[in-house]
């Protein structure tokens, strides 16, 4: 190979997976992202230098301009010359992770053009249109759970409320590694709110099931 560019570049032909990329050398500064658009990378400028973020809420953190989605398959490089960009591998397809909008990114993040607060809130009233129940209040299992329990609440006319508390100390409970542990982990991690809750009918809205731990305690 003739330049990092061009090695990362070969090398992303013959990766299978999901990934995205930022290799530094002493002179260049390179982006790339999976040929599939699993996995979401952006690039921003700021202060006459150009930053790549998984996503675009970093890019607000270091108050940086967004400029572009990187394309499934891209290779971007940045140098003294300038921004360079290699498309030889991009499909013209994009395979965003579905997870990405539903749990893994922030919700003042924007992916592909889509915002994914507006994309869960969006799944929630869709939950509500196909899942209609007679209720008193819906309420959400904090963080991420929140934004479509919204969506659900504002499609259903359900009042939405605070009904679990949430420990801002704890970390995930679903990858601990034994049955024990997690079950301890949630109690530690969530509480009712017992006085808003008690005698009614609850529509609760997590994000997704992994095991099934939280949404039984």
């Amino acid at each position: 190979c003739h330049s990092i560019e061009e090695a990362v570049s070969r090398a992303m032909k013959r990766l299978r997976g999901s990934y995205s990329l930022v290799v530094m050398s002493p002179r260049k500064l390179i982006g790339a992202r999976d040929r599939w658009g699993l996995r979401p990378l952006c690039f921003g400028e700021t202060n006459h230098s150009y930053v790549f973020s998984s996503e675009s809420c970093g890019l607000d953190t270091v108050g940086a301009r967004f400029i572009k989605d990187v394309e499934p398959g891209e290779v971007m490089c940045i140098d003294r010359d300038g921004v360079r960009s290699d498309k030889s591998n991009c499909t013209g397809e994009s395979n965003l992770c579905i997870f990405e909008y539903i749990y893994f990114a922030r919700p003042d993040s924007v992916l592909d053009g889509v915002s994914v607060y507006e994309a869960r809130v969006a799944g929630g009233r869709e939950l509500a249109k196909s899942h209609p129940v007679d209720a008193d209040m819906v309420i959400a299992v904090p963080d991420s759970g929140i934004d479509a329990a919204i969506g659900y609440a504002k499609e259903s006319g359900i009042p939405y409320g605070i009904g679990l508390i949430k420990n801002r100390y704890i970390g995930r409970t679903f990858i601990q590694p034994t049955q024990s542990q997690r079950v301890q982990a949630v109690k530690i991690k969530l509480n009712a709110l017992e006085s808003t809750i008690k005698g009614k009918r609850i529509v609760m809205v997590d994000d997704s099931i992994v095991r099934g731990t939280t949404s039984k305690y």
